[in-house]
Formats: structure tokens, C-alpha cells, sequence
């Protein structure tokens, strides 16, 4: 009897780390649905690739557009440095997302116009942008100052949210595969952003799908763009390292 109880609490100490083992959410779609991802004609989540290329290609106030610099279809573009953010800045001494990335080259390159955060156009650009690393491994370096965004981001994702009193890791760390509310819960993962939902038809990056699972929480959402959800997306993008970027994925 001592041998059987000995082997339950050996499960409950490893269940966290066998639920931790990177998966990524195309683990969880129906055969229908990864057909979908896979389609290189048929994925609707191209259709925000697509109005990113158009947007690189457009002329900003000082008459460059983003190709101007980072070739025709990106190609001067480093793919393995895509799948490195979010990065920490010298300069701005704090991490910066790929999407930020993306704004600051529009208004210190460009000369603007300067885009929202929130924007469509940034979703757009960072679904084009990302793209390029399609295939790449994520690989997010959480070393040195980035370790303190790392560790916050960590606490966000293990904090209870709202009236419903649940944490982004209870969902994603200890059910993924397991069914709530209709959908098919999953770890959560960020190799895919921006992705295309099912359930709603849009293209949410990162930060829009946190505020979609707060919301669900009824909790109250951060800005999209704020300290605290660059810090979420410094952990989430580093649980994922070394999972292939999907970009669009297609999810639920």
C-alpha cells in the first residue's frame, strides 16, 4: 500500500512539469482545422499577412516605405531575430515586442505616421513581419535584466483574475486538452500570433487575446500595449522556446 501511495504523490510533485512541456495549440485543432493552418490559400488569417505586405510597401511621410530598407519581401529581415522577441532595449532600458519594434521603425524611419499599438495596421504588419520566421524555433533570451520581466510576467500568469477567481496557468498548465465553455483548452502557447479565432473571425495578437480571456474572467483588461502586458508576453513567448512559429495560426 506504501508503494501505491508513494507513486501518487511522485505524480502530484511531476504533474507540473509534465503539464510544462512546451505542446503547441496546433496539438489541440481537429484534423479540419489544421488543414485550415496548412493551406497556404485558404488559412484566413493571410488575409492579415497580405494587408501588412501592402502597408510595407506604403510610403511613409518621408516617402520610405519598409521595403526601402528591409528588401522587396523582407528578406533583409533576420528570421531567427524575429523569433528572439520580445528583446530588451539599451536604449529604451525595458523589453520591446516585435509589434513596438515595428512602430518605432515607422516613426523614427519613416517619419510617421505614428500607429497605435492597438491599431489594425500593427496587427497587420507584425502578422506580415512575423511571418517571415515562419518555421523558425522560438527562442526568447530571458537573461540579465530581462529576467525581472521574465519573473513578473510569471506571476501575471500565475495570478487569479476576477469574478470568476482563475489563473491563466490553471487553464493552460493543468487542463490543456480538456474542454470548457465549448472550447478546447490549450497551453496557451504564443508561437502562432497573431492568429486567426474561429470563434470570432478576427486576428488577435498577443495582448488582444489576453484581454479576451480576462474579459471572459471578468476581469478588467490592461491597455493594450502596457508594461504589464509586454511582461506577460516576455514569459509566454519564453514558456514557448523552441516551438516552431506558425504564424497565422489558426485557434479557437
Amino acid at each position: 500500500m506504501n508503494r501505491y501511495l508513494a507513486f501518487f504523490v511522485l505524480m502530484l510533485l511531476v504533474a507540473p512539469l509534465m503539464a510544462g512541456q512546451a505542446r503547441s495549440g496546433y496539438a489541440y485543432l481537429t484534423p479540419e482545422a489544421r488543414e485550415l493552418q496548412d493551406d497556404d490559400f485558404g488559412n484566413p488569417g493571410l488575409a492579415s499577412v497580405d494587408e501588412g505586405q501592402a502597408l510595407f510597401y506604403q510610403p511613409g511621410a518621408n516617402g520610405k516605405p519598409c521595403a526601402a530598407c528591409h528588401g522587396d519581401q523582407g528578406e533583409k529581415l533576420d528570421p531567427e531575430r524575429i523569433a528572439r522577441y520580445p528583446v530588451y532595449s539599451e536604449r529604451l532600458r525595458k523589453p520591446i515586442t516585435l509589434r513596438e519594434k515595428i512602430r518605432q521603425c515607422r516613426s523614427d524611419k519613416q517619419g510617421g505616421p505614428a500607429l497605435d499599438y492597438a491599431s489594425p495596421d500593427a496587427v497587420a504588419l507584425e502578422s506580415f513581419v512575423r511571418r517571415l520566421a515562419l518555421g523558425v524555433p522560438v527562442a526568447v533570451d530571458v537573461s540579465g535584466p530581462m529576467a525581472a520581466h521574465y519573473a513578473a510576467g510569471k506571476q501575471l500568469f500565475h495570478t487569479r483574475w476576477g469574478q470568476v477567481d482563475i489563473a491563466c496557468h490553471q487553464c493552460h498548465d493543468y487542463h490543456a486538452g480538456k474542454h470548457f465553455r465549448g472550447q478546447i483548452l490549450t497551453q496557451g502557447q504564443t508561437n502562432g500570433m497573431p492568429v486567426y479565432r474561429l470563434a470570432t473571425g478576427e486576428i488577435a495578437g498577443t495582448h488582444e487575446r489576453i484581454s479576451q480571456c480576462l474579459t471572459s474572467l471578468r476581469a478588467e483588461p490592461f491597455a493594450i500595449g502596457s508594461p504589464e502586458y509586454i511582461d506577460f508576453e516576455v514569459y509566454m513567448n519564453a514558456r514557448g522556446n523552441g516551438l516552431k512559429i506558425e504564424t497565422p495560426a489558426i485557434r479557437y
